[in-house]
């Protein structure tokens, strides 16, 4: 995501969408009674001899927010509301309308009042993504390269060695220093960057390379995220894999097991009775007002569905949680720590002191 302009004084947001994951995170921004502006087409009558047609005409058009949807399968975000502006000549003010978002569309968001998390959530977008060191090999050849939200860089390359099947014990010694080989060289990068690994390739030799990793650098082996198939090997394999999504999907399971991790911390002091933690829209407002929360946790789902007298109190909660110092996460509900965290009330918090102690 890129920010085109920002003036959060007057409650502007401007931003173009990128990928993705960028129209995830505005599915979970905007929200019921925000303003949004983008360009759009609207169906228009035209007065024809002997009657009237219909036409489509691009325009920008303004919306006070009604419904968000997203749809996964066709990677859309779909945002129904009410016109609020419109060029004159549209005579459409007032109408129902929807603007479709996706990849390389520009969209203005206005809001009454921008709450920290909601910024932070953009910021995060906007912000490098960690690096991601890519392994790509087959029995031929081995490339590694560094994935970075600037672009990929391969750093190493490496020929195998490896003789024909006919000479079978030539081949074992081979793909043992051909791994060697590879293995140091990961060291190598690794001291220089500091990423989880990804291993991809065909056939089996990504699979030998895991398996000499957790025998001889178990250090390595343990900050491999992933082991992914790609047609080749080499420079072409390293490529294939940032082409294919593989090191996208690295990182959203690096978001999905930090939100997780967090759950699973809570039900453990929920367990052990610590009373360091809250759940449940009633006590972590108690615990909000009094400055006990360190970081509270609430569902997406829960954000975006919440409305009245219940949409009210939950952003008084995370606005006075912000305004004490404390950190606001949002969970997805997309995996089964949010689902647990929704199970608890969709809202929960990690607190200061011990508050709920049961004797």
């Amino acid at each position: 995501m890129k920010i085109l302009n920002e003036d959060l004084r007057h409650g502007i947001l401007k931003v173009s969408i990128e990928n993705l994951d960028d129209l995830w995170i505005l599915y979970n921004l905007v929200r019921k009674g925000d303003k949004i502006y983008s360009r759009t087409t609207r169906e228009v009558k035209v007065e024809r001899t002997g009657g009237t047609s219909s036409r489509r005409i691009p325009a920008n058009l303004g919306l006070r927010v009604e419904k968000v949807y997203y749809d996964k399968d066709l990677a859309r975000l779909r945002i129904h509301g009410i016109i609020i502006d419109a060029p004159e000549d549209l005579s459409v003010l007032g109408s129902h309308h929807t603007i479709s978002l996706h990849e390389g569309k520009v969209a203005t968001i206005v809001k009454d009042y921008w709450a920290q998390h909601d910024v932070e959530s953009v910021r995060k977008a906007v912000r490098p993504g960690p690096p991601i060191i890519i392994v790509a090999l087959d029995n031929d050849e081995c490339a590694i390269g560094v994935s970075r939200t600037s672009g990929v860089e391969v750093n190493i390359e490496l020929k195998s060695g490896i003789p024909s099947k006919r000479e079978a014990d030539r081949r074992e010694q081979a793909m043992l220093k051909y791994l060697g080989e590879i293995s140091e060289a990961l060291v190598k990068v690794r001291e220089k960057v500091d990423g989880r690994i990804v291993v991809v390739g065909p056939a089996f030799a990504k699979e030998h390379l895991v398996r000499h990793l957790r025998k001889n650098f178990p250090e390595l082996a343990d900050n491999i995220a992933a082991v992914k198939s790609v047609s080749s090997g080499g420079v072409a394999g390293v490529l294939e894999a940032v082409r294919v999504g593989v090191v996208g999907k690295v990182l959203k399971e690096s978001r999905m097991m930090e939100e997780s991790g967090l759950v699973e911390e809570l039900l453990a002091r929920l367990g052990a009775s610590r009373g360091d933690v809250s759940y449940g829209i009633d006590e972590v407002e108690g615990d909000a007002v009094s400055g006990a929360v360190q970081t509270v946790l609430v569902c997406d789902e829960k954000l975006r569905s919440a409305e009245g007298d219940e949409r009210t109190r939950l952003e008084s909660i995370l606005k006075t949680v912000e305004s004490k110092g404390g950190r606001v996460v949002i969970v997805s509900t997309g995996h089964e720590g949010g689902r647990k965290l929704d199970s608890l009330g969709g809202i929960a918090a990690f607190l200061r002191y011990s508050r709920h102690r049961n004797f």
